[in-house]
């Protein structure tokens, strides 16, 4: 049996369903083992009771005992539908945020809904960009169609992050058989326009050199990917969203620049995990 494991975050929301179905479909191809967590937070404030009238809360056994017949309905439903994979569940009384970054030390991924956990419908919920910051593993945020059959997207720059986003853009486009495309976007800056290197919105050869040797040299390690390198001079936002709308799984990294590195994600980022049309994982240049 494989040691390896994928942890997803599951509160019985439409979202959190469609999280487990990938984390499953992944675990088909890679052989992991793949852990339902829930944790239970609980409120941290009450009205006072002399200044509003009561308000009638569930008990807490009965939270659990409803949490607990969900999680073992997702256990149930896995076996039908992915019998050749080895389920777990888990349950934690803390945060599920710093809860999920503690076990992705020994976790293969991460995976979560696109606003489980969130207070507000339709916001991408403040645990999945904690964790996607923070992680010691790749977390994968599975929104719009999970279930595309196309190639998994790349997006590099020069940062650190990049080695760790062709390594595991290779690894999924190989263990899924599917071609690989990697975009390289240049923002058109003022002035760049003008130059004439750039004529008609290409990227001269000069610069995209080390860009396309880059690609060459992660070929070579996985030559039975299919692989497309691109080049384009266009905001990488809008790149990759359009992009997304044909992928299978949009890869990124992330490298949170200033005095709140690491405590939140890039500005790109960000917009691809709420606008992105197909499932995002992201690699962080810590992860493993």
């Amino acid at each position: 049996m494989s040691t390896e494991k994928i942890v997803v975050g599951y509160d019985r929301s439409p979202q959190a369903r469609k999280a487990a179905a990938w984390a499953l479909d992944e675990a088909t191809r890679t052989g992991a083992v793949v852990e339902f967590f829930h944790a239970y937070e609980w409120p941290h404030w009450a009205p006072a009771v002399s200044m509003v009238p009561p308000v009638a809360v569930l008990p807490a056994e009965q939270i659990r005992r409803d949490m607990d017949n969900s999680l073992r309905d997702a256990v149930a439903s896995a076996a039908r539908t992915h019998p050749g994979v080895t389920t777990t569940t888990s349950v934690a009384d803390a945060g599920a945020a710093l809860t999920l970054i503690d076990r992705s030390r020994h976790a293969q991924l991460i995976v979560l809904g696109n606003h489980g956990y969130s207070a507000v419908a339709g916001l991408l919920g403040s645990v999945s960009v904690a964790v996607s910051a923070h992680a010691y593993c790749p977390v994968v945020i599975v929104r719009g169609d999970a279930a595309r059959q196309g190639p998994v997207v790349a997006s590099i720059d020069d940062s650190p992050s990049s080695h760790a986003v062709l390594g595991f853009a290779f690894e999924k486009a190989a263990t899924g058989g599917t071609p690989l495309v990697v975009i390289r976007a240049w923002p058109p800056t003022a002035g760049v326009r003008d130059d004439p290197l750039f004529a008609e919105g290409k990227v001269p050869i000069g610069i995209r050199h080390p860009f396309d040797e880059l690609i060459r040299g992660w070929h070579a390690k996985y030559p039975q990917v299919d692989v497309t390198a691109q080049a384009v001079l266009e905001h990488p936002a809008a790149t990759l969203t359009e992009a997304s709308t044909t992928g299978r799984l949009l890869v990124i990294g992330t490298h949170g620049r200033g005095v709140l590195r690491g405590l939140l994600l890039g500005s790109v980022s960000q917009h691809l995990l709420r606008h992105a049309s197909c499932p995002v994982a992201v690699v962080r240049e810590t992860a493993r």
